[in-house]
């Protein structure tokens, strides 16, 4: 292999890279439970957090700790959502042939 076509690979390689790393930019997926929503996007960030009146008034009440621990739960649980999202699709891409420039097949 000339030094041109590892050039061109190389050029491959890195397109190919963007376009994945695009695809997972796409992915947003919602995690629900005691009235809090989270969306976690497939680059591990969160998108939103909403959070219902009657939670909000369970706070007000003093039940502090509890919301805490409800919304890291919700957090972590949208967060292992978008990650198993992203490897679903990663391996979608991987069996349409669309990460074989990535990896050298």
């Amino acid at each position: 292999m000339g030094i041109m076509d590892q050039v061109k690979q190389a050029m491959q390689m890195r397109s190919e890279a963007k376009r994945v790393e695009a695809e997972v930019k796409k992915i947003s997926v919602p995690y629900s439970n005691g009235g809090i929503t989270v969306v976690a996007k497939g680059d591990m960030t969160i998108e939103s957090i909403s959070i219902s009146q009657e939670t909000y008034d369970e706070v007000a009440s003093g039940k502090r700790s509890h919301f805490e621990t409800m919304l890291f739960n919700v957090v972590n649980g949208a967060l292992k959502r978008a990650k198993d999202e992203t490897q679903r699709r990663m391996m979608e891409l991987m069996r349409q042939g669309g990460g074989a420039g990535l990896f050298g097949k």
